[in-house]
């Protein structure tokens, strides 16, 4: 028995030639499938106003093709109505239940689009979705995934590199799903956008490298896999930087949404979400003794650096799962793959936002050499990163004016803040020589990797089952400093230049930086052409304050390896070696050694329409233009004290539910530790 059809309607305003013109009927077929509709031309008088191409994406009613009627008004507007055909596949029985429980409103689409945007669709036979997704990495993976839960919706993801996989296979594309192999795609260009900044006036003007994703899961399949939250205090900062509702209590649930802690649930901890999170295996004596040396240089032990106590010396969590590193493409993108909602697009460079006045109406990209356009019903959505988010904002003309102005960029949207406030943490490493044969050293020899990689090739254990960060912590630097503002990653190895260069004795080291420094940097256009990198000037150690808090790091890294758990392990100190003793010594030895911790953020911050220098509500919505967002690390107000990846991933599972108008979660009156005093630094 057939049920009753759901009937469609939408306008596309067209303005007219003819200010008597007679009416036309347009007549279009469309399937479920999502290609672009059969366009019929039906009035020879004039074709320019019923020659046509449009996407209808109805909703899984389980209709094989709907039957679209559309007749212009006399004021310029064209009145569709769609009708589904009671043609059901049984291969989509699940579709037809939609219409049982669905509202009205799942059954209704309702947009528009100029005459210009309508030829132009016509002329190109451009495809249309609901939400179009610039970039599939931490974020963009996360919106692919929860936006196309909506079965009415439609969605297009564009990634600017390749699959992580490779002929589908985990094993094929060793280097991105091994834990241990990290370093193999931070060495070269292959995944990587390869990012160079200008030189550091207070660095010896030195040049510093920064590697970033291009590749599904973007730079979730190149990072070390730590999974660091950040501290409360963070949110709440934005909160109080005008990003209202984005204090820790509402965010919160939706770190414990995303994630899948193998130790189970609790009121921090998720346990059912996508993102799998682990501890460390290895058990290695080197991160017990740095644990160990901590207490003993009166830090606390937390057992949760992002549960209700982030300050102390702990194990710290990781995005690895039996085995494998469980970027956002593998928690996200692939179990979306399959619905039909859902298309992705790789290899495209998105090099331009189409806008209709000041409102999104999609995307121009290059594929294979050729130059292609979509548009988006809904909303673009850009989740580019911190780098690659500003740069397409600029290039589509939202930035500072007076600077699209020298490039003859035609502007759009005067937002002066695009590109600035760029944050980032710098790190160095203190090393220290071991006398014992226990460090990753052996592990880096041929034969020795070649039989890691054969156990893990087959198994999925052993010593390239993890990244060997195991462990880590966060103290003060000084007193009266409310949260913890440097933090460490123990490494029971030795690394140099990036681990582009092989380790070359047995030492262990920590990296170790401030987490809030001051110094604030940009990023701007280098031409109008989106193939060459923006410029990168994060204007490192630009503060005296970010000078001091170095130079405490370093001395408080002494200190611990200085304690008696590494008593039996410790030989002489590798970097930054026993002559460098001095405030002048150790500022010099900074200025040459430390490099980023890969963590560029807030480039396109989030705040209140007051703000001059924000660039999109707190809704992620870009402040003066409509149906454009964007969804990724560049709209934090201010970095976080930790690492990027899962306050990104948290972002993004916020902003769906903002996106898809659900009411946000929260938990009030949350416990986080406090000190029992500020007096002292520990």
């Amino acid at each position: 028995m057939c049920p009753e059809r759901p009937q469609i309607s939408f306008s596309l305003s067209s303005p007219s030639t003819e200010s008597e013109a007679k009416p036309s009927v347009v007549s279009l077929q469309a399937g479920f499938s999502g290609a672009a509709v059969r366009k019929q031309k039906v009035n020879e008088e004039n074709p320019a106003r019923t020659r046509m191409s449009s996407l209808l994406m109805l909703g899984r009613t389980g209709a094989r093709q709907f039957v679209t009627r559309g007749r212009f008004m006399k004021d310029g507007r064209c009145q569709f109505t769609c009708l589904a055909e009671c043609q059901f596949d049984r291969r989509t029985r699940n579709m037809g239940r939609a219409i049982s429980y669905s509202s009205s409103f799942n059954h209704y689409r309702h947009f528009s689009a100029t005459a210009a945007n309508l030829n132009a669709a016509a002329n190109q036979n451009t495809p249309s979705y609901s939400y179009v997704i610039v970039g599939a990495g931490s974020a963009g993976c996360v919106l692919a995934n929860r936006l196309s839960e909506d079965v009415h919706e439609s969605v297009l993801l564009l990634e600017a590199g390749p699959k992580d996989m490779l002929l589908g296979s985990l094993r094929l594309s060793w280097k991105i799903h091994m834990p241990a192999a990290l370093t193999y795609n931070l060495c070269d260009d292959k995944y990587n956008w390869y990012y160079h900044t200008l030189p550091q006036a207070h660095m010896d003007n030195r040049v510093l490298y920064w590697p970033r994703g291009r590749v599904w899961g973007g730079s979730s399949s190149l990072n070390a896999m730590v999974y660091i939250r950040g501290h409360a205090e963070d949110y709440n900062r934005w909160q109080r930087e005008g990003a209202e509702g984005w204090e820790y209590e509402r965010c919160l649930p939706y770190f414990k949404k995303a994630q899948c802690h193998e130790l189970g649930e609790n009121r921090y901890r998720g346990g059912s979400g996508p993102l799998h999170v682990s501890r460390g295996k290895t058990n290695h004596p080197l991160h017990k003794a740095f644990i160990e040396a901590g207490q003993q240089a009166g830090y606390p032990f937390t057992d949760d650096m992002n549960g209700y106590q982030q300050e102390g010396l702990g194990w710290m969590d990781m995005t690895v799962h039996r085995g494998k590193r469980w970027s956002s493409a593998s928690a996200y993108l692939r179990p979306a793959l399959g619905r039909p909602n859902l298309k992705t697009e790789v290899r495209c460079l998105t090099t331009k936002i189409l806008f209709d006045g000041n409102r999104a109406v999609g995307v121009e990209y290059t594929q294979d050499g050729q130059k292609k356009r979509v548009f988006a019903d809904k909303e673009v959505i850009l989740s580019g990163g911190a780098i690659n988010s500003p740069q397409l904002l600029m290039l589509s003309g939202v930035g500072n004016a007076d600077d699209l102005k020298q490039l003859d960029i035609p502007v759009v949207q005067h937002l002066p803040g695009v590109g600035s406030n760029l944050q980032d943490h710098l790190e160095l490493y203190v090393q220290q020589q071991c006398t014992q044969p226990i460090t990753l050293y052996k592990a880096q020899k041929p034969f020795t990797m070649v039989k890691i990689g054969l156990e893990w090739l087959t198994m999925f254990t052993g010593y390239g089952a993890t990244a060997h960060l195991e462990s880590g912590g966060f103290i003060r630097s000084r007193p009266h400093v409310t949260h913890p503002d440097i933090q460490f990653h123990f490494l029971p190895s030795q690394v140099i230049d990036h681990g582009r260069v092989a380790s070359k004795i047995e030492a262990y080291q920590v990296h170790v930086g401030p987490m809030r420094s001051t110094s604030i940097g940009w990023l701007r256009l280098k031409s109008a052409n989106p193939l060459d990198h923006p410029i990168l000037q994060p204007n490192y150690l630009s503060n005296d304050m970010d000078v001091w808090e170095f130079r405490e790091s370093v001395k408080l890294s002494r200190e611990i390896f200085a304690q008696k758990a590494f008593d039996e392990f410790r030989g002489p100190e590798v970097q930054p070696g026993p002559q460098v003793q001095s405030d002048a010594d150790i500022d010099a030895f900074v200025r040459r050694k430390a490099d980023s911790a890969y963590h560029p953020s807030c480039t396109c911050k989030m705040g209140s329409p007051s703000d001059p220098m924000a660039v999109v509500d707190s809704n992620t919505r870009v402040l003066g233009l409509e149906r454009l967002r964007v969804v990724d690390a560049s709209i934090m107000p201010s970095i976080v004290s930790g690492n990027l990846n899962a306050p990104t991933i948290m972002m993004a599972e916020k902003a769906a539910d903002i996106i898809r108008g659900r009411p946000p979660l929260s938990d009030p009156g949350v416990p986080v530790y406090r000190p029992a005093t500020l007096n002292t630094q520990r």
